[in-house]
């Protein structure tokens, strides 16, 4: 060994150590020598000259980019739904070009040959007379659905997208786990993963320069639109997702804005005469192409499952009908059911004359009588699954005590054909980055082939799983969980491979203002109002804060309790005028409207409501505006101390700059189409509903309402404008004039009032005419009267009058709003008078 050599090994063993002597598993990184393997050389190069603390801090701004994107899995924990981050390992995962020259065409064959079996098994069904598939693993099978029976697919593929779970043997072969056929998750999370490592290890990539995916994603949405039924220029495509509570709901938002689909729910979309349309702002608009992620038995009520909430009622006969292109096509579920790998050799033998180019892992399927007989016998060697399902956990008789060993014999051997026994693949060892070294974990692989209407392609990369244990415990690969990207090497005689592995993200043009779905328009406008409703109870929270820190000099018990008064008015506190002591328990309860996540419409629960909102349309949200509005609960989590309110008091202050920005990105980066109209319709209703409200409350304290002006002139941040207009302490009718009828203050009622009236006018009213004029009509009535009640000048005006002038206000604003919901969101027709 020369002197390099030798300092090359030194060198790598300080990063990645010497690998896991024996054990029964093959080594991705070292070989049989204990020395890297060649494809893995360039970048443990690259890797050892950036060093242990450099890479530790590029791995914790991997950590910081996913943050701020946003990556994240909808997931269940203790019976809640939570968004967990993502997490991806700064070290990807090495396939070699000559390997992955072999793993491409065994994909394709896969494809190809499943594709042809959903062809049989939803037509003539040959395959089963044949007898090359029991009848049973058909017409047993839940994947099974009748009404998806002789429906012609897109292109002739029932597979436009297809992914494959692949585990490697101790001999070093690649064992197919399990196959992905009905709506395969994890394109837009491995996008995702090339884009940030990209950023995080420019070196790396510029050294390996893995295989970009740009061309696939460009191919994608050209394969896409050519999908339309008829010839149309400029088809209308959809991506349909089941919401923001699906796990993979980021890929879904991902996906629809890299491509330039419109993201929609099954509420979004209706049947009419045997065509699936979308409802928009403006009525129905045709829609040519579904690129679906609702799993089969969702995607329809009347002719799937009867309880779902997903679909769409009418689905299916408009997809028999040549109405709509659905992709996937409905019923490629079926061939997902592990009970089909044990028949795929033969199937390949039998429909393409080739042997099977990846092997499945080793499955018997219970339903067969010398089958059934072989897994009782080997009970201790295999793992048993579900036969028709991806879903569920993995039971290993060996680990399980007698009396459950016994009671799982008993249900396979009754219900035989809902079982299959496996056998178990140790899995190869991959290094993943943990603090300031590497250490060797379990790893599976995920690869993804696009069916372009011609041939199929497999996509020069993946997604790596890393696991805990060398058994996978659940029948499927989640998508929650460490992950890696996958780098594919080039060829040795191809120059041609770009650096830039994802295409930019195009921006989320719409082609008309009709593209905008009305549940797209309706959580804009919700965002609009919570974002305000946050900042206003932001604003009283730090008013409140404020006094109660710094208000201790003479008179002080007498302005907290008007400014309790006002709390309880405005129903923030739930205090009584015999509270004792009042100061104690006033700081506890605005506190708890900071922290409690039970406290309805506090920080907490407002904070997640933003969240649902702004993640519902985060694909026509800039990266700036989600990155501002990711900084919410990061901002907004407690600090310890023995300092409760100077804790508080710096938490609002950041809030305030947040929801700042977030206000500034929405006037100065967002395009004025109706999605802007909506989010910013919802900001003045909110916000005319709160200084409403607001005034109401200071008016209604009596006696107290002089202590209570500049409160209320600090909430609405109009203390210095006020100071500059009048030389003089604050006073009823200069509070009034400021924050009712001054039409220069953005904080006012008439200002709001201005806003709305200019959005009412501006609304589409092609199919909504009646309805759309009724609410020009109550938005002018209301500023008519706001009008006519400053003209009579509010020195002159009874406290009680104003009071039910706002009230009377704070009712038309709720009118507003409902009928605006009625009109857009709902498409109902409201009767007009």
């Amino acid at each position: 060994m020369n002197q390099s050599q030798s300092s090359s090994t030194t060198t790598q063993s300080s990063l990645f150590g010497t690998g896991r002597m024996g054990g029964g598993f093959f080594d991705e990184f070292f070989s049989e020598k204990r020395q890297p393997r060649a494809h893995w050389k360039t970048l443990s190069e690259s890797l050892e000259k950036l060093g242990p603390h450099e890479l530790a801090a590029r791995a914790e701004n991997c950590r910081r980019i996913l943050r701020e994107h946003g990556v994240s899995c909808f997931v269940t924990q203790h019976g809640r739904g939570v968004d967990e981050p993502w997490r991806l390992d700064l070290l990807p995962l090495m396939i070699s070009a000559d390997e992955w020259s072999k793993l491409e065409a065994g994909l394709i064959q896969r494809a190809q040959l499943l594709n042809l079996v959903l062809h049989d098994l939803h037509s003539t069904q040959r395959l089963v007379r044949d007898g090359l598939i029991p009848a049973p693993l058909l017409y047993a099978n839940p994947g099974y659905h009748r009404a998806c029976q002789a429906i012609d697919v897109p292109a002739g593929g029932y597979l436009h997208t297809y992914a494959v779970d692949l585990g490697r043997s101790p001999d070093g072969r690649w064992w197919v786990l399990a196959d992905r056929t009905q709506t395969p998750p994890g394109i837009g999370f491995m996008l995702e993963n090339r884009t940030v490592i990209s950023r995080v290890l420019p070196e790396a990539i510029e050294a390996v320069r893995p295989r970009p995916f740009s061309e696939a994603v460009r191919l994608r949405r050209e394969t896409l639109r050519r999908l339309a039924p008829a010839s149309i220029e400029d088809p209308t495509i959809v991506l349909l997702t089941p919401g923001p509570r699906s796990e993979a709901y980021f890929e879904h938002a991902y996906l629809a804005r890299l491509l330039g689909f419109t993201l929609v729910e099954g509420d979004d979309l209706t049947v009419r005469d045997r065509k699936v349309f979308m409802k928009t702002l403006e009525g129905l608009r045709q829609v040519d192409v579904i690129l679906r992620r609702i799993a089969d038995a969702f995607c329809d009520p009347l002719e799937m499952r009867n309880d779902s909430l997903l679909g769409v009622p009418g689905l299916v006969e408009a997809t028999r009908a040549g109405g709509v292109a659905v992709i996937n096509a409905l019923g490629s579920s079926l061939v997902e059911s592990p009970a089909f790998l044990p028949f795929v050799p033969s199937l390949c033998r039998h429909l393409l004359d080739e042997e099977l180019k990846i092997p499945s892992v080793a499955t018997w399927w219970c339903g067969q009588g010398r089958e059934l007989a072989y897994v009782r016998e080997h009970l201790e060697s295999l793992a048993i699954r579900p036969a028709f399902t991806l879903g569920g956990t993995i039971s290993r008789p060996r680990d399980l005590p007698a009396a459950e060993r016994a009671a799982l014999l008993e249900q396979v051997t009754k219900r035989s054909h809902e079982f299959v026994g496996q056998e178990e693949v140790r899995l190869s060892h991959a290094p993943v980055w943990a603090e300031h070294h590497a250490e060797s974990r379990p790893v599976v692989m995920r690869l993804f082939v696009l069916f372009d209407g011609h041939e199929y392609k497999v996509m020069p990369g993946g997604i790596a799983r890393t696991l805990r244990d060398e058994r996978l415990c659940s029948t499927t690969i989640p998508l929650s969980g460490p992950c890696k990207d996958v780098w594919v090497l080039p060829a040795a005689d191809d120059e041609t491979l770009s650096i830039q592995s994802v295409p930019a993200i195009a921006p989320s043009v719409e082609r008309t203002a009709s593209d905008l779905p009305s549940r797209t328009a309706d959580n804009f406008f919700w965002l609009g109002r919570y974002a305000e409703r946050l900042e206003n109870v932001v604003r009283t929270a730090r008013c409140s804060v404020g006094r109660l820190s710094d208000d201790t000099g003479a008179g002080s018990h007498e302005r907290i309790s008007a400014l309790a008064e006002l709390l309880t008015r405005l129903n923030h506190v739930h205090l009584t005028a015999e509270t004792t002591p009042l100061r104690e328990r006033l700081q506890e309860e605005v506190l708890g409207m900071l922290y409690k996540d039970d406290h309805s419409f506090g920080v907490r629960d407002l904070l997640g409501r933003i969240h649902f909102a702004a993640f519902s349309v985060r694909y026509r949200l800039s990266a700036d505006t989600w990155r501002i509005l990711n900084h919410l609960e990061p901002d907004a989590k407690p600090k310890t101390g023995r300092l409760p309110l100077v804790y508080a008091a710096s938490m609002l202050n950041t809030l305030v700059l947040d929801l700042a920005a977030f206000n500034g990105m929405e006037m100065e980066n967002m395009t004025r189409g109706h999605g802007w109209v909506f989010l910013d319709l919802g900001r003045r209703i909110e916000r005319a509903s709160n200084v409403a409200q607001l005034l109401r409350a200071v008016l209604d304290c009596g006696e107290r309402t002089e202590r209570l002006l500049e409160p209320a002139l600090e909430i609405c941040d109009s203390v210095m404008t006020y100071r500059r207009r009048y030389f003089y302490e604050a006073s009823t009718s200069g509070m009034l004039e400021l924050l009712v009828s001054e039409p220069t203050n953005p904080r006012s009622l008439a200002f709001q009032l201005s806003r709305i009236e200019e959005h009412a006018r501006g609304l589409p009213d092609g199919a909504h005419r009646d309805g759309v004029a009724l609410l020009r009509r109550r938005v002018s009535h209301i500023a008519g009267e706001l009008r006519e009640f400053e003209a009579s000048g509010f020195e002159n005006i009874p406290p009680a009058d104003t009071s039910d002038f706002l009230e009377r206000v704070l009712i038309g604003m709720g009118g507003v709003s409902e009928l605006l919901t009625q009109v857009f969101f709902s498409h109902v027709t409201p009767q007009v008078n």
